[in-house]
């Protein structure tokens, strides 16, 4: 195979790999591409390493995506291998047996590997909005921010991060595992999403103890309770945060009207130094960003937009419009 075939396949591999551990839309990987590399001698190989690659990976064997989805996703592998003539793959149509046996449950995973080896696995909603809520699932702008993350790992290693609407848990899981925060608040407010977010963070390989900060590592991680709508400056002032975190949360008026009245009592209730605030949104809607520009403003918190990074580690919509704001709290209280 020459340099640039074995660099091409390569990357096919790595884009089947990293699309299908995160679930992604069937639509969104790159099935020209194979079709195009399936014409090769080696097509056959190339299936079965995809096959390693996917729906045999370890850690898809352990926690896997839905039984539709593998199920459709295997079929489509099929449908390919057929168009062009060559043998028939058993291993293909043993696996799609495999998964035809298996019961659906209302609980799938997604995986999302890091550029450390490790991964962070978690469990999700098979349904966008399931009990009510939205927090089931890990939306792109989250996916976003841990890139970011990652790739500036100073803004967060040995501090005190809060995040605020923690979802699902993908952000944060990140930060601990690429970024080594001195303490870590998860945070939400909707009973079954605290709950998921519980489970996430334990089946991620760290330990929870009710209600009072854990060893994870080098970490100390929590999961809060918090109704933006409720909470007291006190109970944020308690958090003792050096950076407050928040994604795609921006989803209606009222969120973002509550939102920003956290963050001026975040801002107000400082003893010392303000806490650096990092907001990462998905624009699916102009007057959506358009009112929390607005509100910032009126509230007196400066704003400043992150210069998009380099690095795109995880699948999402490429063309997705996603903005990181860097936000300026002036503590009230003085250094």
């Amino acid at each position: 195979m020459a340099p640039e075939d074995h660099e091409g396949a390569t990357s096919l591999l790595q884009s089947f790999e990293r699309r299908f551990l995160a679930a992604r839309a069937l639509p969104s990987f790159p099935w020209q591409s194979l079709e195009e590399k399936l014409k090769d001698p080696s097509g056959s190989e190339l299936l079965l390493a995809i096959l390693q690659r996917t729906v045999k990976h370890p850690v898809c064997v352990q926690h896997g995506p839905s039984v539709k989805y593998a199920r459709c996703f295997l079929s489509k592998l099929i449908k390919k291998h057929e168009a062009v003539p060559t043998e028939p793959l058993d291993a293909l149509y043993e696996a799609l047996a495999e998964v035809l046996m298996t019961q659906e449950s209302t609980q799938c995973h997604r995986s999302y590997l890091l550029p450390s080896g490790n991964s962070v696995t978690l469990s999700e909603s098979t349904a966008i909005v399931s009990h009510g809520t939205t927090g089931l699932v890990t939306w792109d702008a989250a996916l976003y921010l841990a890139e970011w993350a990652i790739e500036n790992p100073a803004a967060f290693t040995d501090r005190t991060i809060l995040e605020l609407g923690s979802g699902t848990g993908l952000t944060g899981l990140a930060i601990c595992k690429a970024c080594c925060p001195r303490a870590y608040i998860f945070s939400d407010c909707h009973a079954q999403v605290l709950e998921q977010l519980r489970g996430n963070v334990l089946l991620n390989g760290f330990s929870l103890e009710p209600h009072t900060p854990i060893d994870a590592g080098s970490s100390k991680v929590t999961v809060a309770q918090l109704d933006w709508d409720e909470v007291t400056a006190s109970q944020l002032s308690a958090f003792q945060a050096d950076v407050v975190i928040a994604a795609d949360v921006l989803y209606c008026w009222e969120m973002t009207l509550s939102l920003v009245r956290v963050l001026k009592m975040l801002e107000d209730c400082q003893r010392k130094s303000a806490p650096d605030v990092y907001v990462a949104y998905t624009i699916r809607s102009q007057d959506t960003d358009k009112l929390f520009i607005e509100e910032l403003d009126r509230a007196g918190i400066y704003w400043e937009e992150v210069p998009p990074h380099t690095g795109k580690l995880f699948p999402y919509e490429e063309h997705s419009a996603i903005v990181i704001l860097k936000l300026v709290l002036t503590s009230r209280h003085g250094v």
